[in-house]
Parts: C-alpha cells; sequence; structure tokens
C-alpha cells in the first residue's frame, strides 16, 4: 500500500529546453509507474503532433489536461514510487507553471531535482530556479545533468558544469557538499532508473536511487492549522468542496475552524463534516496532504482561493502591512516606494503597495549595505514595508515560515520573492 511509505513533494525544476518534461516520463515509464497502453497511446498523440520523440514529456502535458478537467482532487496519476518514498511529483513545465505551483503553496516542495543541459550549462533561468528554490525553502536539490548523450558523455563537460552549478548554490547560501549531480540522457534513459553503460567514470546511483536518498523533512504538526484554500467546488449529493494542501498542523473530523477573510473580510466558521485524500475518506488531515473536505456551515460563495483555514481558536493572521525581506531577480528598471504590483503568497493573489524601502542588503551575507535606499533594482536584496490593497493572510517567517514566503510578478514575470519577518495585525 504506497500510503504506507513516507510521502514526499518533489518539485522538478529547470531551464525551459533542458529536459524536465522527459525526464519526469522517463522516470516514470521505466520504473513501471505508468503502463505500456498509456505509453503507446502518448506515442501514436506524439507522433500525429509531429513531436515523435516527445512522448516522454507528453506523460506529464497530458496529465495537465487530465488535471484541469477533472473536478475531484486526484494526484495518483502524479503518484511515484519508490523502494524508500512514495513522491508526489510536481512538474514545471513551463516557467511560469513553477513560479506559480512553487509559490501559491499549491506544493510547498519538500526537495527538488534541478535539470541542467550538459550542451547549454547554466542558463538565466537555472539561476533563477536555483535562488527561487532557496527563497521558497526547498532545502534539498538533486542536480540532473541531462543530455550526456549531447556532449558524447564526456566526463569533463559533466564537471564543468558541475562546477557551474555548484557556484551558483554556494552563492544563494546551499550547502553545495550535500547535493548530489547525476549525469543523465534522459531521451534514452541513461542514469534515470537503469545504470547506463555509456558513463562508466560516473561511480554514483541513478537519479531514481539518488532521489531515495533524500530525507524527510519534519511535518510541521505542532504549528498551528494553516489550510490556504486552493479552489472551492459544488459537488452533487455532497455540497461545497473546498480543496487544498495542509501547510501547517493537523486537522481533524469535527474540528471548529474559521476561514479568512472570507467574502466579508470578517471570517466564516464552520465545523469540518468529512475529507478525502486520493478518494479515500480520512479522519485526520496532516502537512503534505492535498484534501477536499466539507464544512457545516460554509456555503459556495462564502469562502474562495486565497483565503486560508485555521481552528477557531487561533485564528489565521490577517496583516494591514507587513515588512518583508526580499530579493529582486527580475525587474525591468528599478523599485521605488509606491510600486504596487501583484505578490503571490500561498494561494493567495493580491496587489500590495511598497511603501517604504527600509534598507538595502547583501544578498549573499544579507548584512546592511544602506539604510532608506531611494530604489532597488535586479539582484538586490532588502527589507521593504508593504501595505496590502485587500485582506490578505499571511504569517511571520519565524512563527509560521511556511505562511510567510511569496512572490511578486509583474506582467507574466517573476520580479522579486521573499517572505514576511514582521506584521501588522489588521484590527
Amino acid at each position: 500500500m504506497a500510503e504506507k511509505k513516507p510521502h514526499m513533494n518533489l518539485v522538478f525544476v529547470g531551464h525551459v529546453d533542458h529536459g524536465k518534461s522527459t525526464t519526469v516520463g522517463r522516470l516514470l515509464y521505466d520504473s513501471k509507474n505508468i503502463d505500456e497502453q498509456t505509453m503507446r497511446k502518448l506515442k501514436e498523440k506524439a507522433k500525429e503532433l509531429g513531436k515523435a520523440g516527445f512522448e516522454f514529456a507528453f506523460i506529464m502535458d497530458n496529465l495537465k489536461e487530465e488535471r484541469e478537467r477533472g473536478v475531484t482532487i486526484d494526484l495518483a496519476h502524479k503518484k511515484f514510487e519508490t523502494d524508500k518514498y512514495y513522491f508526489t511529483i510536481i512538474d514545471a513545465p513551463g516557467h511560469k507553471d513553477f513560479i506559480k505551483n512553487m509559490i501559491t503553496g499549491a506544493s510547498q516542495a519538500d526537495a527538488g531535482v534541478l535539470v541542467v543541459a550538459a550542451n547549454d550549462g547554466v542558463m538565466a533561468q537555472t539561476k533563477e530556479h536555483i535562488f527561487l528554490s532557496k527563497t521558497l525553502g526547498v532545502n534539498q536539490l538533486i542536480i540532473a545533468i541531462n543530455k550526456m548523450d549531447m556532449v558524447k558523455y564526456d566526463e569533463k563537460r559533466f564537471n564543468e558544469v558541475k562546477a557551474d552549478v555548484e557556484k551558483l548554490l554556494k552563492s544563494v547560501g546551499y550547502d553545495s557538499s550535500k547535493i548530489l549531480f547525476v549525469p543523465v540522457a534522459s531521451l534514452v534513459g541513461d542514469n534515470i532508473v537503469e545504470k547506463s553503460s555509456n558513463m562508466d567514470w560516473y561511480k554514483g546511483e541513478t537519479l531514481l536511487k539518488t532521489m531515495d536518498t533524500l530525507s524527510i523533512p519534519e511535518k510541521p504538526v505542532d504549528l498551528p492549522l494553516r489550510l490556504p484554500i486552493q479552489d472551492v467546488y459544488n459537488i452533487t449529493g455532497i455540497g461545497v468542496v473546498p480543496v487544498g494542501r495542509v501547510e501547517t498542523g493537523i486537522m481533524k473530523v469535527g474540528d471548529k475552524i474559521i476561514v479568512v477573510p472570507g467574502r466579508e473580510g470578517k471570517g466564516v466558521p464552520g465545523e469540518v463534516k468529512s475529507m478525502e485524500m486520493h478518494h479515500e475518506q480520512m479522519q485526520q488531515a496532516e502537512p503534505g496532504d492535498n484534501i477536499g473536505f466539507n464544512v457545516r456551515g460554509i456555503g459556495k460563495k462564502d469562502i474562495a482561493r486565497g483565503d486560508v483555514l485555521g481552528h477557531a481558536d487561533n485564528v489565521p493572521t490577517i496583516a494591514s502591512e507587513f515588512t518583508a525581506q526580499m530579493v529582486v531577480l527580475n525587474h525591468p528598471s528599478v523599485i521605488t516606494v509606491g510600486y504596487t504590483p501583484v505578490f503571490h503568497i500561498h494561494t493567495a493573489q493580491v496587489a500590495c503597495q511598497v511603501v517604504a524601502i527600509e534598507k538595502k542588503l547583501n544578498p549573499a551575507t544579507g548584512e546592511t549595505l544602506q539604510e532608506n535606499p531611494d530604489f532597488i533594482k535586479n539582484g538586490d536584496a532588502a527589507i521593504v514595508k508593504v501595505k496590502p490593497m485587500q485582506p490578505l493572510v499571511i504569517e511571520k517567517q519565524k512563527d509560521i515560515p511556511q505562511m510567510s514566503r511569496f512572490a511578486i510578478r509583474d506582467s507574466g514575470a517573476t520580479v522579486a520573492a521573499g517572505m514576511c519577518i514582521d506584521l501588522v495585525k489588521k484590527s
């Protein structure tokens, strides 16, 4: 029974054409987590669309459509078992999806696999993904150096790319001695599930076996319950079914809960009647569980994506303003006081205004470089004061780190990422 193995959320990231989807597809297929028949269909579909050889990538993309069509919460087809764990794979086919998935808390990943193509090496997005992974609390990474077949399985090239990636990892604060590098060729299946005879110089494990060396993070069960709402469905015969992932704490059937801010901004109280995961009824849910649940006293119009559920005796915090530590990644000019972009925090998307830039920091060490600078630009880290334009649930990094992280997006790009270090509670 899969449920008995410890569960991990694993995100696959990397530059756009470096082979993430192919790697994931190959992993699922070679490890028999996806059957011949499904594979055959995908092959035919790939041919039909003039994309022969893309069938592995299609595994993830097709599932994406299925996910969008299906109403009940079902991550079964992204479940993936190894000898030791059962993983939910968070695929990040596009850069935007990665950002959205990582940030909206639909999937605070426990670990990540960064795919870097051996022929291209480190690209702009590679840097951004490493930085974001760190800022968003993905503390364990495996680096798959892919497309080794395109560099004739050359050990020297592998080591060059590895050295470049290590430099980046160190610059954002990863301990590179704890990070494993695996040379792979996903399209042909080298070192994904089967050990490759083309790289005798590599003494480590396959990607599959390397995934089993990851360690399960402690579940934040002792923190207060926080469950950001992802969607709210109306299901015939059951009623209103909110769906979301427990970030912290434990939720039990019968619990008295409150969802805030809710439609009126005052919070919507209720009692948990039932909950399910992967179509199975459950009595309690823990951090990491993606659940659908039914609450007595909550109507379809009362709550929406971005609201957060907590216990009635420990209400999630609505901030009237907050102080953030953030890094500017990719802004076309400069950020000044008055800038009002969209903040993505857990599942919420809320316009927030920068009301003060308090300090400019050294992004590598965190020390103060300048007090009250006029502006900040790409590469700068800073402490800023922020005012949400509508009610927003966020928590301090030191209280509930899982609910403190955010990204800032503007005209389709991720401009900055950071975390809340202090806040003023809305009265």
